[in-house]
């Protein structure tokens, strides 16, 4: 199963929004705030919340069943242990 981070600064009120969605859609994520690195900063600064597995990213705006379709595409792609 992919670890999922939210990608996210102290704040963004959008980033509040994402993070209050994923909680409310039960995906379990860790947030990381991309102003402690300068290469999430420069990638991520006027996009963020950015929801990420791996190389997938989704991008804020995002709902319920955005999330949905998304985790269906990443689980469809994970190879099975």
């Amino acid at each position: 199963m992919p670890q999922y981070i939210l990608y996210s600064t102290w704040g963004c009120h959008l980033c509040e929004q994402a993070e209050a969605l994923l909680t409310s859609s039960g995906v379990e994520f860790r947030v990381v705030d991309i102003i402690d690195d300068e290469q999430l900063l420069q990638q991520f600064r006027v996009h963020i919340p950015v929801l990420a597995a791996a190389d997938k990213l989704l991008y804020w705006p995002f709902d319920a069943d955005s999330i949905t379709s998304w985790l269906k595409n990443i689980q469809a792609e994970t190879p099975s242990e």
